[in-house]
């Protein structure tokens, strides 16, 4: 599987990720939105920011592994934050980015400031589209 990231000479310098990402044929792994949510069904570090991004980043890996996949495979991600504030997205990017999946946000990207997500206390959510290596 081969996956190529771009950023076209015309469009403007991203922070991080790219602006294009195409990938070979072959399989694809969609994961849920992935959320601040223990292995005991709770919500965690309800209003840390910090807390939240730990365990969606945990989970997302559990996920990916799940799925074969590893963050360098993310080919798409979105990051819902709960702010209308610039500099609580970028710290939300910052963590995630510095985070154990990365490499996940190298590739085509979206960050979006929301009203509210599906739990409450939820800050933060992620949704990860992975191209699959080929089984060996």
């Amino acid at each position: 599987m081969e996956i190529t990231r771009i950023n076209p000479a015309q469009l403007h310098e991203p922070p991080g990720y790219h602006h294009v990402t195409i990938v070979e044929a072959g399989r694809t792994a969609y994961l849920a939105g992935q959320c601040p949510i223990g292995p005991d069904g709770q919500l965690v570090g309800p209003e840390d920011l910090g807390a939240q991004i730990g365990q969606v980043a945990a989970n997302a890996l559990t996920a990916l592994t799940a799925a074969g996949a590893q963050p360098r495979h993310v080919v798409r991600s979105v990051v819902y934050v709960v702010s209308s504030d610039r500099e609580v997205l970028a710290e939300a990017w910052q963590r995630l980015t510095a985070s154990a999946i990365g490499p996940a946000f190298t590739s085509a990207s979206t960050l979006l400031g929301v009203a509210q997500l599906g739990f409450p206390g939820q800050l933060v959510e992620v949704d990860l589209t992975a191209a699959l290596p080929q089984p060996r």
